[in-house]
């Protein structure tokens, strides 16, 4: 399980926890963390879940074969508490190159379902943050090092109801959909 950062980026702020994010958070549209820098988490797959914490099914990080890239971002001052507010329904686990990574440790989540779909909101924001910071491969890398795309696919874009929805361009919402199209 290991993380690795390319080889040109260096910690511009030694000793500033991080944490490791492969969902909204690769939006920075939905946050205003410090020096956020790409990086790969060896070890993990990214995989649609749901848990009695939240109504829709969620992204989560679970152990094993694969790689999931995404963004390592400081926490001003160390002080977790905002972060840990946002991401409640995970727990957060250390890895091996100094992040945190949030996740939904095995046994404590299920497939999605009608009564958890997917929202897809937060589909929309999660591609345009994968867009913005890797470009259309990125996004591609996204849906297929993604598991569960067979779940329901609840469709509130003309009425958000992911809290840090973002709008989308109609080239951004074209790409979601042929992606969708291509995974579901």
């Amino acid at each position: 399980m290991d993380a690795e950062m390319p080889a040109d980026q260096t910690d511009p702020a030694p000793g500033t926890p991080r944490f490791f994010g492969y969902g909204s958070l690769v939006n920075r549209r939905t946050h205003a963390y410090p020096e956020a820098r790409p990086l790969v988490a060896r070890g993990w797959r990214r995989v649609w879940r749901h848990t009695a914490l939240r109504p829709v099914a969620f992204l989560t990080a679970v152990r094993g074969d694969g790689e999931i890239e995404g963004l390592s971002a400081g926490v001003p001052g160390g002080d977790w508490s905002a972060l840990d507010e946002r991401e409640a329904a995970y727990i957060r686990a250390p890895l091996p190159g100094g992040e945190a990574i949030y996740h939904i440790p095995d046994g404590m989540h299920g497939a999605p379902s009608e009564t958890h779909p997917i929202l897809l909101s937060y589909v929309d924001v999660v591609v345009q943050g994968y867009l913005t910071e890797f470009g259309e491969a990125g996004v591609g890398r996204f849906f297929e090092t993604t598991d569960g795309w067979d779940a329901p696919i609840h469709d509130d874009r003309s009425a958000p109801l992911y809290a840090r929805a973002t709008p989308l361009e109609p080239e951004e919402t074209a790409l979601v959909d042929r992606w969708l199209a291509r995974v579901t």
